[in-house]
């Protein structure tokens, strides 16, 4: 028989273990980012009624650079997939309150208000948003939930790189029978497409 105290002794170990790969799966390992392909991480949560997306990758241009270009707000049709436009209808202390419409397939939209906080120092740049409700808006215009936020850090091997992690939760609402893309359309196939475009537009300039 296994004496107690080295049972308890595994079982500790056991769940250090366990809770290691909890953390690990909750996070991108940045030091297996590459300029060259877009990682993504399901952070989903069994039951809850939206998706949650975790997607990471370095571009080969210096953070302030990037931190400017995501906090142009109006040019976000340029790159952010099915955005078809997004309009600033307010400033408040330390955010921007910005109007986002979506152009989906077969003639769908949606349309819902963003509050966009920004964090910016010398070693992060963080951009987060939230949804604002729109009583003007029916349950078939709108979404009923999204938040995230971009998080942008120098590159430890080239300060001119830029580690670039983006992590959203979005949530459309009740969705008509046969329209679950719409889900997917919102959250993860428009990550990697989101990145690769942000890193065209920051390159092209």
């Amino acid at each position: 028989m296994i004496p107690l105290e080295k049972r308890f002794t595994g079982l500790l170990i056991a769940l250090g273990l366990i809770s290691g790969v909890a953390h690990a799966a909750s996070e991108i390992d940045t030091a297996k980012l590459s300029e060259s392909q877009v990682e993504i991480l399901d952070l989903s949560k069994p039951g809850a009624a939206g998706k949650t997306y975790l997607a990471g990758t370095i571009i080969a241009t210096p953070m302030p650079k990037l931190c400017a270009l995501i906090q142009r707000y109006v040019d976000y049709p340029s790159f952010m997939p099915n955005t078809d436009k997004a309009q600033i209808v307010a400033s408040e202390a330390g955010a921007t309150l910005v109007d986002m419409k979506l152009k989906l397939p077969l003639g769908k939209s949606k349309q819902y208000r963003l509050r966009m906080t920004p964090q910016t120092s010398a070693k992060s740049c963080r951009l987060g948003w939230k949804l604002v409700p729109r009583p003007d808006l029916s349950q078939d215009e709108t979404i009923a939930d999204t938040t995230g936020y971009w998080l942008l850090e120098p590159s430890e091997a080239d300060a001119g790189k830029t580690v670039v992690r983006y992590h959203v939760y979005s949530d459309p609402g009740p969705v008509p029978m046969g329209l679950g893309w719409i889900v997917d359309a919102l959250g993860k196939d428009s990550l990697p497409k989101t990145l690769e475009s942000l890193r065209a537009k920051a390159q092209a300039r």
